[in-house]
């Protein structure tokens, strides 16, 4: 007999978290803790660093290994008398959001390894060393790395095909809906905390370019354009080189600084974006020039 297309997606959903599970394995029962124990010996790099490389792995790990991964191998030997998953994964669900803070990490532990390979040739020679084992497949330490923050798109996918092959009539179709909808819950948490931290990483780097001004730093603000213009003046008919910042509520009228100590520019003028009209200009002498005018002043601008 042909097994149901819900079981053989149960299945594959065993299967991979076995691997899974192998890959969490190598990273910190492996990985880390060889780094981890060369840094004690004050041979590579500082505990701390290694630390902030594998962020909060060990707990993903013990969770999978000690807690999903048991749960779910019970109930595929169980499927002939209990066929469902869906309880299991509601239970899984939200010990997920742990992911937020090893996928926030991510790009900075990439980073980090990087940095640190450079600076430090004990580290990154133990890490080709781990890296030739067969366990390591011929992949980098960086390659699985990306496997944590892959899964649970990976766990969404799996759950909506599962979902879709149920019988309508399937005692799991109530738990596997309800599951699926706190996995998708998870991986948009996941998502947004990722999209949140790099706008303030953004924001904060156009900050620090602008000298750090207390009356314009502030983590709310959008910045939604920026690039170089030309100041027109109008009483000797020449050009200078200007820069401007547009946020959601101001537009700041910068002068690039010679000497780039501290920051990059030199704000000159901040109009508020509240009143600010703009009017395309026919000059023939200035093309695409432009009228900004605001409270604070008005400004005849050149594009490129």
């Amino acid at each position: 007999m042909q097994e149901p297309e819900e079981k053989k997606i149960a299945l594959e959903l065993l299967e991979t978290e076995q691997a899974y599970v192998n890959r969490l394995h190598l990273l910190d029962q492996v990985f880390y803790r060889e780094l981890m124990k060369e840094a004690q010996n004050g041979k590579t790099v500082p505990e701390e660093v290694v630390k902030m490389i594998f962020s909060n792995i060990s707990s993903i790990y013990q969770f999978h290994a000690k807690f999903f991964l048991p749960e779910l191998q019970k109930r595929m030997e169980d499927w002939r008398c209990n066929p469902r998953i869906g309880d299991v994964i509601q239970k899984l669900a939200p010990f997920l959001k742990m992911y937020g803070e090893y996928v926030r990490n991510f790009d900075k532990a990439m980073e980090l390894i990087t940095v640190w390979s450079e600076k430090s040739p004990p580290f990154q020679e133990l890490i080709a060393d781990i890296q030739k084992r067969k366990v390591c497949s011929n992949l980098t330490l960086q390659h699985h790395m990306l496997e944590p923050v892959q899964r649970i798109p990976r766990y969404e996918l799996l759950l909506k095909d599962y979902v879709q092959k149920l019988p309508p009539q399937s005692p799991d179709r109530d738990d596997a809906e309800k599951a699926l909808e706190m996995i998708f819950m998870v991986a948009k948490h996941s998502n947004a905390a990722i999209a949140e931290m790099e706008r303030l990483q953004n924001l904060w780097v156009v900050y620090q370019r602008l000298g750090l001004e207390d009356d314009i730093v502030d983590p709310s603000n959008e910045l939604i354009k920026e690039g170089p213009v030309q100041k027109i003046s109008t009483r000797n008919n020449s050009t200078s080189e200007k820069y401007l910042f547009l946020f959601n509520n101001m537009l700041l009228y910068c002068v690039p600084k010679v000497i780039q100590v501290g920051s990059e520019f030199q704000v000159h003028l901040r109009i508020d974006v509240d009143g600010m009209k703009v009017r395309e200009l026919n000059d023939t002498q200035f093309p695409h020039t432009f009228l900004v005018s605001g409270k604070q002043r008005t400004l005849e601008l050149q594009a490129r």
